[in-house]
């Protein structure tokens, strides 16, 4: 293969390819157990065209030359090891990115004190079980997915309690707790209408009402932007996400693996500048077909304005 199709085949270069496999090796050996056991670069190559393409096990496994029962048992597998890296792939800032990550947003939207958008998003799920608990207010069925973002597009965070609201989502993660430890460095996540306004988190103003508030939603709304297109980016890199790959039909808990995955592979992807090639456009250039994002827009009860009103005094005036 060239290299331009194995990036676009598998969304990595051939070198990270290697490397991935080398890292996972030790825990994909065990599926070797006679000879014609599958090795665990086919085992990870097969797992990330499945990712990549949002194609079907069966066509997967034909693909890769097994059966669709065998390559069922080498996703599990390959999930499983890719997950005990999860703390090495998606980081939260420390303390000592600060500087850099608000330097970042400033330029990205002359938001003086942010530190990262935030932002709840619906992925299209079928369940087998339990569908009216999956159901969303779209009357179709998904999983309510939390992440948090860098200005570069790195997931830094992501949370996936079920179909439920965004701040339901957020009070039951470990953001308040982190945020809370970050408060004295004058930090601030972005949010959209879907959370509450708190003290170390800043949400749109619904009805502004002067101009200082209205370049505050400006700037708020060219900062927060970034989460959606790297929804958007990480949909399109990995077609199993998009809602032209269909359904994923799985439990619960696999489907949630699956987008932590891919979140882990998006941020390989970005740190190893992988340039992002989907397919060839009618006029031979490489394009990249970005699913809308479908945002959260149920509004939530205001709670800490004071705050709010304070930056837009001290920064927007």
């Amino acid at each position: 293969m060239e290299e331009r199709h194995v990036i676009v085949t598998y969304r990595l270069y051939r070198a990270t390819i290697h490397e991935l496999s080398a890292q996972l090796e030790p825990h994909l050996m065990s599926a070797i157990r006679h000879p014609t056991g599958i090795p665990p670069l086919v085992q990870l190559l097969s797992v990330l065209y499945f990712l990549a393409s949002g194609s079907f096990q069966t066509t997967v496994a034909i693909a890769s030359g097994m059966s669709q029962p065998m390559f069922s048992n080498v996703l599990s597998r390959v999930l499983s090891a890719l997950l005990k890296h999860m703390r090495s792939y998606i980081v939260f800032p420390q303390v000592e990115d600060l500087p850099t990550v608000k330097g970042d947003f400033y330029a990205l939207g002359h938001m003086l004190t942010s530190l990262v958008p935030l932002m709840g998003h619906m992925w299209p799920w079928y369940p087998r079980r339990s569908e009216q608990v999956y159901r969303n207010r779209k009357s179709y069925h998904s999983i309510n997915v939390q992440m948090v973002c860098l200005a570069d597009q790195y997931i830094s965070h992501v949370k996936f309690p079920g179909s439920v609201h965004d701040a339901y989502i957020l009070r039951n993660s470990s953001i308040p707790y982190v945020m809370g430890q970050l408060q004295r460095h004058r930090v601030w996540l972005l949010g959209d209408s879907g959370y509450p306004n708190l003290s170390w988190l800043l949400t749109p103003v619904r009805n502004p009402w002067t101009r200082a508030v209205e370049r505050y939603n400006e700037a708020h709304g060219r900062t927060r932007s970034v989460i959606e297109r790297t929804l958007g980016l990480l949909k399109a890199r990995f077609r199993c996400l998009h809602m032209t790959g269909g359904s994923l039909f799985y439990s619960p808990k696999k489907v949630c693996q699956i987008i932590v995955v891919c979140c882990m592979l998006h941020n390989l992807a970005l740190r190893q500048q992988v340039s992002f090639l989907q397919e060839d456009g009618p006029d031979g250039r490489v394009v990249a077909a970005v699913e809308p994002v479908d945002s959260e827009d149920e509004e939530a009860e205001e709670e800490d304005i004071d705050n709010r009103n304070t930056v837009i005094h001290q920064y927007f005036q």
